[in-house]
């Protein structure tokens, strides 16, 4: 995220101010993290699989390794083991970089875990699930922008991510109408991804179930609901802003509101720090 536009959206909401801190904070160490070239698949050998709704990561055809950046989220907690200044996140992180520094193989088993293996359960789960993924989007970054060169959009209509098969944690809607878009978000690897307007991306219901929360003063941010199975979405109705707007921490306020209004959140956070500690 680009300083000024982050600076500017945290003077605005001063209570965001402890997450973006530590968000600046890993995005300053991975920067510093040796990146491997992530290898990008012949698409043309995983067109079957897009076809039929396999996810990227979990096509055989594709034949996509995700153990580099496992390799790139251990030494991200390593390096972040040694930071001073991380408030009560230090003795987690030291406690996590042990326990990986035990493992056999650590990065497969760190990519295995990514991935949904449950063989391996770490201490510090959601502190775990933020540091990979934010390593694993960044490797990923020229794989996932040779695959949007490729795709053709209206083979993918599903609810659930074309890369690394994850719910949608946000969405946007641009253009205008009758043709407005919307694309779905992956709060994971970051790809986006079309989808029907008038559809819950989670129990597919439509449109007569759905309801909006516009939020005032939140730069076209709001809350889309399914009265079904009370999930939510939270989407940026607008354009030139998704760096921020779309960065899913800039914006857990919205999900304190809808968990208050009785809603919930069916995508995981990397920015909940409810559980980055857990045990």
């Amino acid at each position: 995220m680009s300083a000024p536009a982050g600076d500017a959206w945290l003077a605005a909401h001063p209570y965001l101010a402890r997450v973006g801190g530590v968000y600046a904070r890993i995005e300053a160490a991975l920067a510093e993290v040796p990146m491997p070239p992530a290898v990008v698949p012949r698409w043309e050998d995983y067109r079957t699989d897009y076809l039929e709704g396999v996810p990227v990561l979990e096509s055989a055809r594709a034949g996509v390794d995700l153990e580099p950046a496992g390799t790139v989220a251990i030494a991200l907690v390593e390096r972040l083991a040694v930071e001073p200044g991380l408030g009560v996140l230090s003795d987690a992180l030291s406690s996590l970089a042990r326990e990986l520094q035990g493992l056999d193989d650590p990065p497969r088993v760190v990519a295995a875990w990514l991935l949904g293996d449950t063989v391996f359960a770490p201490m510090a789960p959601g502190l775990l699930l933020c540091l990979g993924w934010l390593s694993a989007e960044r490797y990923l970054r020229p794989l996932r922008a040779s695959y949007e060169g490729w795709r053709d959009e209206e083979k993918w209509l599903r609810r659930y991510c074309p890369i690394c098969g994850s719910g949608p944690a946000m969405a946007q809607l641009s253009g205008a109408d009758p043709g407005r878009m919307r694309r779905l978000v992956c709060g994971r690897c970051g790809c986006r991804w079309q989808f029907r307007r008038t559809q819950c991306p989670f129990c597919e219901n439509d449109a007569q179930q759905l309801s909006v929360v516009v939020v005032e003063g939140e730069a076209g941010l709001r809350i889309d609901s399914c009265k079904a199975c009370h999930g939510y979405l939270k989407t940026y109705d607008g354009q030139g802003d998704e760096e921020v707007l779309l960065a899913d921490w800039t914006s857990l306020h919205l999900d304190v509101l809808a968990a208050d209004r009785g809603l919930e959140r069916r995508a995981a956070s990397l920015y909940d720090f409810g559980t980055l500690l857990a045990r």
